[in-house]
């Protein structure tokens, strides 16, 4: 997977470990009427100008970048919550329900499904916290409303690649608060 530091000066990474895309620069997308009048609608909607390059890139690359720590963060707690879920339930199933004593097969389920319980918990402490970023989420309104205006663009005829910005519709996504602060970002970088 490549990061920001090996793309060219107007490249981004549609999606986590996708090829690196280059920008369609905003004069393609404002020569189509529909999605101009779009754009200059959504600036005012979502305070941000989706025909300048230099902000969409960098809006783009932050998208890329979320887009990796969810599925990090998804992938450092949910893949030990299925191993020792599935672990235990296989454990119980071949060995444990034909013990002897049914206290200690209690006392076994009770710390499988202490331990399971406690990992989905952190699982869902974790996924919420970056679905439920107000920040974050200004990131994934933008960013899907950027790529509903590259489509309509391309619908209109713009020279635009099917499927640009190579990035999902974002439909848990869509919430934008216009009241944050996005002086800091999650992410630790400051906003200009």
């Amino acid at each position: 997977m490549r990061d920001s530091s090996d793309l060219g000066e107007w490249e981004f990474v549609g999606r986590r470990g996708a090829e690196p895309t280059r920008l369609v620069p905003g004069e393609v997308i404002a020569g189509a009427p529909g999605a101009r009048a779009l754009a200059e609608r959504s600036s005012q909607e979502l305070r941000f100008d989706f025909l300048d390059d230099r902000a969409v890139l960098r809006m783009l690359r932050l998208r890329h970048r979320d887009e990796v720590a969810m599925f990090n963060a998804g992938l450092k707690i949910g893949l030990p919550l299925a191993l020792v879920g599935f672990g235990s339930a296989v454990y119980w199933g071949g060995v444990v329900q034909y013990w002897e004593s049914s206290a200690v097969r209690t006392a076994y389920a009770v710390v499988a499904v202490v331990v399971v319980l406690l990992l989905a918990a952190v699982y869902v402490r974790t996924a919420a916290a970056h679905w439920g970023d107000p920040v974050r989420q200004n990131l994934r309104a933008r960013a899907r409303r950027y790529r509903e205006l590259a489509h309509l663009a391309r619908r209109e005829g713009a020279d635009i690649p099917a499927h640009y910005p190579h990035y999902g519709p974002y439909p848990f996504a869509a919430t934008f608060h216009p009241e944050t602060d996005e002086s800091k970002s999650t992410d630790g970088e400051t906003r200009s």
